[in-house]
C-alpha cells in the first residue's frame, strides 16, 4: 500500500521566506483555496520555486496555444498519470476555458472516444503517446503538424512535459489535495 502522508510538510512563512510567502498566498488565493499545497511545497525550494513557476507561467497560461487546448493537455496527463492532485485543480481551470463535463468525460476516454475534432484528436494522440512512450511516431507528428505551426508543436511537446514531470513530482512527493 501507498502512503499518501505527505512526504514534505507545505512551508509557512519560516521555510517558505518572505518572497516565496507572499507568492504562495496569491496563488492559493487564484486557485480558490487557502492553502495551495503544490506551491506551499515547491515554494520551500527558495529561488529554484521562481525559476520553476517563471517556466510553467510561460507555458500556462502564457504559452501561444488557446488554453482551451492548454487545457485539454493538462487534464489527459493528469488522467493518464492518476494525479489527483493536478486533475482536480484543472477541472477548475479547465471549466473557466470551456471544458465542459461532457468534454472532460470523453477527456478520461482519450482521442478514440466520439465527438473530437481532428485537431483535438490529433493534441490528445500526441499527449498519450509522449506520456506513453516519451516520443511522438511519424504519423503523430505529421496530423499534428497539419494543425499547428512550429511554435506550437514545440509548445506542445514542452506543455505536457512539464504536467507530465509535474504529476511525477506530486506523486513522489505525496502532495495533498486542496481543501
Amino acid at each position: 500500500m501507498v502512503s499518501t502522508k505527505p512526504r514534505i510538510a507545505p512551508g509557512r512563512l519560516r521555510e517558505l521566506g518572505p518572497v516565496n510567502w507572499v507568492v504562495w498566498q496569491a496563488l492559493s488565493r487564484a486557485a480558490g483555496t487557502d492553502d495551495a499545497h503544490l506551491f506551499s511545497t515547491l515554494g520551500r525550494t527558495g529561488g529554484l520555486f521562481r525559476g520553476w513557476l517563471h517556466f510553467s507561467g510561460r507555458l500556462m497560461p502564457g504559452g501561444k496555444l488557446r488554453r482551451y487546448e492548454s487545457e485539454l493537455v493538462i487534464l489527459r496527463v493528469a488522467h493518464l498519470r492518476e494525479c489527483e492532485y493536478e486533475t482536480d485543480h484543472h477541472i477548475r481551470l479547465g471549466r473557466r476555458a470551456g471544458v465542459t463535463p461532457e468534454i472532460l468525460d470523453r477527456l478520461r476516454e482519450g482521442p478514440a472516444a466520439a465527438g473530437w475534432i481532428d485537431k483535438e484528436r490529433a493534441l490528445l494522440t500526441a499527449v498519450d503517446q509522449l506520456v506513453a512512450t516519451r516520443d511522438l511516431d511519424d504519423a503523430t507528428w505529421q496530423a499534428l503538424a497539419a494543425h499547428y505551426d512550429e511554435q506550437r508543436l514545440i509548445e506542445i511537446v514542452l506543455l505536457t512535459n512539464q504536467y507530465e514531470g509535474l504529476a511525477s513530482t506530486i506523486t513522489a512527493l505525496r502532495i495533498e489535495t486542496d481543501h
